[in-house]
């Protein structure tokens, strides 16, 4: 749980960086895929590869994110690569770590 802007409790859950691709459709395009801890739910952040120049180029390996904006990840095989990427990168980094 969290507060909101308007100091409001939501729902959040940890999700844990799974996935680094390049867009096809956009240039310069990065996006990021966290996944829950069970690889059922997923959140997607796109970034500019502009944005990995200078001091702030910094990647979070987990973060809190609203329920609400969390997908739901329908393919068994890519929950399973999703659950095993999450517990990898638990075992290896601190929650508020960057990468």
């Amino acid at each position: 749980m969290s507060t909101d802007e308007a100091g409001e409790m939501t729902e959040t859950a940890r999700v844990w960086l799974v996935e680094r691709t390049y867009s096809d459709d956009e240039q310069n395009l990065i996006i990021l895929t966290y996944a829950t801890p069970d690889g059922e739910r997923d959140f997607r952040k796109e970034r500019a590869l502009t944005s990995y120049t200078g001091d702030h180029r910094e990647t979070p390996v987990s973060m809190e994110v609203e329920v609400g904006n969390l997908g739901t990840v329908d393919d068994e095989e890519t929950r399973e690569r999703y659950a095993s990427e999450a517990e990898r990168m638990r075992e290896k980094h601190a929650p508020d770590a960057t990468l």
